[in-house]
């Protein structure tokens, strides 16, 4: 992501943050001695609230209102199978008590909340993902205290407040989903973190650092960047309209829309013929150099593109051909990597970036040199029927997760056609620096507390231990 918290032209007062803390460790305290039947209520209360048909609809407006960021329809369905999904991973899982038993290894685990968890979240998403990370912080039985973008923070309280009335049905603590009053600026958003007891961050990787600086213990995510390749063995028809869905999806606003596709030179005319069907228009020379001068001032990209639809961007740039104004996605052919090529970075809008590779590991060259640039860890998606090339990207490249043959947006964060968890918030590993490499779920809200009792002695001899290497190196 690409989104920062701002600082405002006042504060909303230095003792806000440790009332907001104070009434959340209030509540959370209570809501730990719910049972597992209680606690799965309220999770249901909380997604309810944002399923809920017309609360959804009131938050999908005000979010692409007062962000200008994406359209309504992709938010509403964004919010409903997003939520939907996560509350289906969450069903039958167990967060209270005893939670597993390893009887040969004389270990019994215990879900315990970390307590109040502060969560970090950006305007791309300003209800689906604090919904995502309340939800699954309730799981947990904590407290939760958002810390919205400022242009997601009207859309953040309303979602709270919607909360609110749900947990009211189920008698619920209140103050255990809580959101940091506005203006919100730098400051309430650091002092919520030193105080919490879990930092969970959505956002700009100078948030990310923020957080991992906070000397709260945290969870932070990588930068997007998605690359994806068409491989020869493609079914390019399938291929191309996956990347149309994925890329123009809320006007590209997710840091798992592509942002480059690779295409191996034997199907690059096909492939690019494709595309075209599915909506995308290659520019000319000019049009690219007309786009990049609207797209980045100072090698800063330009809020005024940032999830806006190609129809918009298009006349900003004053690209008047048939093709350009009637996309649903504009293309440029790129051959470098890096800041004096910003076409090979996070574009958050409707731009494709097209590369010409000669075979696969060619294609698999590129992809390391941009994601040396920006994106490495996130992910990668490769559309193809060649197994060994699958199993090599996987295996080769500075990625956490390889999407095969799926529209990437919708895959990345978990979808009902794949084994992911349902999140927002996808860690990059060591790659993009983060210390989790997973997408963020329920697990990361918890801490587990082992019970260990003795088992019969499980001691190995030095042959066990040493012989293969003794007689393959000698003493």
């Amino acid at each position: 992501m690409s989104v920062e918290i701002h600082a405002a032209s006042r504060s909303p007062g230095l003792d806000s943050v440790p009332h907001l803390i104070e009434k959340a460790r209030a509540a959370q305290r209570d809501y730990e001695r719910y049972t597992q039947e209680r606690v799965d209520e309220v999770v249901a209360a909380a997604g309810w609230a944002i399923i809920h048909p017309q609360h959804n609809l009131v938050l999908a407006e005000m979010a692409v209102h007062d962000t200008g960021l994406g359209n309504v329809d992709d938010k509403f369905s964004k919010n409903h199978r997003k939520t939907l999904g996560l509350l289906r991973d969450l069903k039958h899982v167990r967060t209270v008590g005893v939670i597993a038993e390893y009887p040969e290894l004389g270990l019994v685990e215990i879900a315990r909340p970390v307590g109040v968890v502060a969560a970090l979240t950006p305007s791309t998403n300003p209800a689906a993902t604090p919904a995502n990370k309340i939800i699954n912080a309730l799981k947990g039985r904590n407290a939760v205290i958002v810390a919205p973008s400022p242009k997601g923070l009207s859309t953040c309280a309303a979602l709270v407040a919607y909360i609110h009335a749900e947990l009211k049905k189920v008698g619920a603590p209140l103050d255990l989903v809580q959101c940091l009053p506005g203006p919100i600026t730098k400051q309430a958003t650091q002092d919520l973190m030193r105080a919490s007891d879990l930092v969970v961050a959505t956002g700009s990787q100078n948030n990310i650092r923020a957080a991992y600086a906070s000397g709260t213990p945290a969870f932070g995510v990588g930068a997007g960047n998605v690359a994806s390749i068409i491989d020869a063995s493609a079914n390019l028809g399938a291929a191309a309209r996956d990347i149309s869905r994925s890329k123009t999806f809320d006007n590209a606003t997710s840091c798992s829309s592509e942002n480059s596709v690779i295409i191996v030179d034997t199907v690059y005319d096909s492939a690019l013929a494709a595309l075209a069907d599915a909506g995308g228009a290659l520019l000319s020379g000019e049009e690219k150099r007309r786009l990049q001068e609207t797209m980045w001032h100072d090698g800063l990209l330009n809020p005024a593109v940032v999830g806006q639809p190609a129809a918009r961007i298009a006349a900003l740039c004053a690209l008047n051909g048939a093709r350009a104004v009637a996309a649903k996605f504009l293309m440029v052919e790129e051959v470098g990597f890096g800041p004096n090529f910003p076409y090979s970075g996070e574009k958050l809008s409707p731009v494709l970036t097209v590369y010409r590779a000669r075979d696969f590991e060619h294609a698999c060259e590129i992809v390391q040199h941009v994601y040396r640039y920006q994106g490495a860890g996130h992910s990668v998606g490769i559309h193809t029927s060649d197994n060994e090339h699958i199993l090599r990207l996987g295996n080769e490249l500075p990625v956490c997760r390889v999407i095969v043959n799926q529209a990437h947006c919708f895959a990345t964060g978990g979808n009902f056609d794949n084994g992911l968890p349902f999140s927002l918030s996808m860690g990059c590993g060591s790659w993009g620096g983060n210390n989790f490499s997973d997408n963020m779920n329920y697990k990361h809200y918890l801490n587990i507390t082992r019970i260990v009792r003795k088992i019969p002695e499980r001691l190995p001899s030095e042959e066990e231990i040493f012989g293969d290497y003794l007689r393959k190196y000698g003493q």
